[in-house]
């Protein structure tokens, strides 16, 4: 079975496609979710509301999480609330953005 571990190593090597740090780091993941059937669901926000790169983003997710073995499906669910902020950044990404 897929954990959650393995799915974080993933996110981690995604970028952002405008900013070119990985999703993880910019804190856009809320949460990881993993049934029994290996069905993957994770919980996602952008860093503004009028953002149009969802699919963008997600496409990746899906691709990547899908190829781990023991994931059956990945399903992608959007949310601005809470919204994003620079907060929710790593020191690393605070880093490479020049926040820091």
């Amino acid at each position: 079975m897929v954990t959650r571990a393995q799915i974080e190593n993933v996110l981690k090597e995604i970028p952002d496609p405008e900013i070119g740090v990985s999703l993880w780091d910019l804190g856009l993941i809320y949460n990881i979710g993993i049934d029994k059937k290996g069905n993957v669901e994770i919980l996602m926000t952008l860093t503004t509301v009028g953002c149009p790169l969802f699919e963008q983003i997600a496409d990746p997710i899906r691709q990547e999480v899908g190829k781990l073995k023991g994931v059956n499906k990945v399903d992608i669910a959007l949310t601005f609330e809470p919204p994003w902020t620079v907060d929710r950044m790593s020191q690393t990404a605070k880093a490479q953005l020049g926040f820091s």
